[in-house]
């Protein structure tokens, strides 16, 4: 087999999934991973589906995502006094498994890494395609040579930037902003969500333990500077009421922060010579939720198109393009921002009513299962 010596960069969710199955495939895989260490925490992700659940089945990790699973809780839309308006159902929110990204990412590492190299605290600073294959350079690591270079570092990709250009050309902010902040406060089992126009924030539940969505125009701040994000989120969520001013005290004082922006990913190709993109990074749609599934579902199609091809990288990618195309389509459309942070009080009336009313409810229910399952898996 050709192109053995693959090179990975990202250990959250798609670069273990697939160094997963590479490795099984009978390649040689490294990962490298820019945090020193695995993000524990983190959002609460979902699966849903026969496609989610047959990957996860055909990985062997079926039963430890059950053993793992939150069991998505209903979370209450309320007001001001906290009088329940609409309450938003867990299958919804978590399909049918729902697992914190942190435990996913976790058991995906624990899998993978007694057969694979992973490298953390580093990053690529350069790609150059050659005859041999790919060289690489590092931040801080020598120099080496891998047959293929896999992008799987988010929606920011380095493996993007340096490969196919800047992320400006590929990426397109919705207008809204996130942010998941792990809080040392106790806000209660309940999951309950307040929204004031342009602004939500949510606390309680398995989600995480503070969520915050407000629109914006375009910030400039250090994604990897807490304390900028945090200040940002103390000067947008000034003033709000319900419980807002004692979930902001206890921001002030967290040190695990995450704000980013609500942004999706449109690319025309997937891969450029011998670099490939996997996850956010080619299909990302920020709060879209099929983010993990489409991250799972096209390890598993990647690396089994590698196999099949006995490693012949140009007939693989695009295979891996063909298929996964229509299928992360979904991840082309839709914004969440809205949706969560809606502008107006009409608009939140409309939002809430969506799910008092079981009809509506239950076609974007149907809709999302459709999504989730619009590829048929081929038996690598």
């Amino acid at each position: 087999m050709r192109n053995v010596n693959v090179l990975i960069s990202g250990a959250s969710i798609g670069g273990p999934a697939l160094a997963h199955w590479l490795v099984r495939y009978g390649f040689k895989v490294t990962v490298v991973e820019k945090a020193g260490t695995l993000r524990e925490g983190g959002q609460a992700v979902d699966f849903k589906g026969e496609t989610h659940n047959t990957v996860l089945t055909r990985m062997g990790i079926l039963d430890d995502v059950r053993r793992l699973q939150t069991g998505g809780a209903d979370q209450e839309i309320v007001d001001a006094n906290g009088r329940v308006l609409a309450v938003i159902p867990g299958e919804f929110t978590g399909g049918d498994l729902e697992i914190r990204r942190g435990d996913l990412s976790r058991l995906l590492y624990e899998r993978t890494a007694p057969h694979c190299e992973y490298v953390f605290g580093d990053s690529i600073t350069s790609l150059t395609e050659t005859p041999a294959g790919v060289h690489v350079t590092f931040e801080r690591a020598a120099p080496r040579t891998f047959d293929l270079v896999v992008g799987a570092d988010g929606i920011h990709s380095n493996v993007r930037r340096l490969a196919f250009g800047p992320e400006a050309d590929f990426v397109k902010f919705l207008g809204h902003y996130y942010a998941l902040v792990e809080l040392d406060a106790d806000f209660g089992e309940r999951a309950m969500m307040y929204n004031e126009p342009s602004r939500m924030v949510a606390v309680g539940g398995t989600k995480a333990t503070a969520f915050f969505v407000f629109a914006s125009d375009p910030l400039d701040y250090d994604r990897y500077d807490a304390e900028q994000q945090k200040a940002i989120l103390a000067r947008r969520y000034e003033g709000m009421g319900w419980r807002t001013p004692e979930i902001m005290k206890a921001v002030s004082t967290a040190e695990d922060v995450y704000l980013d922006s609500l942004s999706q990913v449109r690319i025309d190709r997937y891969s450029a010579g011998r670099v490939v993109l996997l996850g956010d990074a080619a299909y990302g749609n920020t709060l879209g939720g099929f983010g993990t599934g489409l991250a799972m579902v096209g390890a598993y199609v990647l690396a089994g198109e590698l196999a099949a091809a006995n490693g012949d990288h140009r007939a693989a990618f695009a295979e891996y393009d063909r298929q996964m195309r229509p299928y992360a389509k979904i991840a082309e459309n839709g914004n969440a921002g809205p949706f969560m942070a809606p502008s107006g009080g009409v608009r939140m009336l409309m939002r809430n009513w969506t799910f008092k009313s079981k009809f509506l409810l239950g076609l974007m229910m149907k809709m999302t299962d459709k999504y989730a399952t619009h590829i048929e898996l081929k038996s690598y």
